[in-house]
């Protein structure tokens, strides 16, 4: 089966991955995914309807602008992807500009810019919400014309909001499956754990995800499939789960673009 991109850049995009959750997603009539992200997986799938959240409200002002539309936005963006915007100074000053703007279209235009061209497509923002990912000095960023018309056709099936996971799963009833893909837990005790946004993903909340998907499934059957490092810490996290199933990526782990290797992730399925 053809796998779609996502249109933006995204750290733990799930594009490698699609095969092996497909496999194991169940059928329903409303996918939700708590921590869309890229979106990768709502791109891949052909649910009835979706319900796609995340916690960063310029991803989901991005999605909802796209969605409405469409056009206007590809003509507009565009005109930002040009020999004259891959320069530093050009983009350092619209980092700038986004971060003063509060026009949500502008926002929209200037997010996808900075998306593509910074640092290895980063989304980090300082604890004064600024967006911080320096410029990433590419050949030539792509402009994902053809992504962002699929993408708008996709989102025609979808409501995109911006909330807490833990409010997103309240709101689920029968009928639906859930895939979350949260900010992914350190693979030890010493590593660096940067920040999503404004606001880190803790310990005590990948506890309290697996928490709820245990919930969810037991209380109101409704399945839930959870990724993320496979580590002795997500394994306890999800002994409740009803299958745990180990793959291998290959990502990096590093801020060095060579320092790429393969690490174990796992599946965890309430069902």
């Amino acid at each position: 089966m053809k796998k779609n991109r996502a249109f933006l850049k995204w750290a733990g995009g799930k594009y490698l991955l699609l095969d092996e959750i497909r496999r194991h997603l169940p059928e329903g009539e409303c996918l939700i995914e708590p921590f869309v992200g890229a979106g990768s997986v709502f791109l891949n799938t052909d649910y009835p309807r979706y319900i796609l959240a995340d916690i960063n409200s310029d991803l989901i002002n991005l999605y909802n602008i796209v969605k409405t539309r469409t056009c206007e936005f590809v003509h507009d963006a565009r005109r930002l992807f040009s020999e004259q915007s891959n320069a530093a100074d050009f983009y350092y000053a619209k980092r700038e500009c986004f971060n003063h703007s509060v026009d949500l279209y502008e926002r929209a235009l200037l997010f996808l810019y900075l998306n593509r061209y910074c640092f290895n497509g980063l989304c980090r923002y300082n604890l004064s919400g600024e967006f911080n990912v320096p410029f990433g000095r590419y050949r030539r960023p792509y402009f994902p014309e053809d992504e962002l018309y699929w993408f708008a056709e996709c989102a025609q099936k979808a409501t995109f909001v911006c909330e807490s996971y833990d409010v997103t799963l309240s709101k689920a009833d029968k009928g639906a499956v859930i895939y979350c893909d949260p900010p992914y837990a350190p693979l030890s005790a010493t590593s660096n754990f940067t920040a999503y946004h404004t606001n880190s993903f803790s310990l005590q909340e990948q506890q309290h995800l697996a928490e709820l998907a245990a919930g969810l499934s037991a209380k109101q059957q409704i399945p839930v499939l959870i990724s993320n490092h496979d580590t002795p810490m997500t394994r306890e996290w999800y002994q409740r789960a009803s299958r745990l199933m180990q793959i291998k990526v290959r990502r990096s782990i590093s801020s060095r673009g060579g320092g790429r290797i393969k690490v174990d992730e796992i599946l965890a399925l309430y069902i």
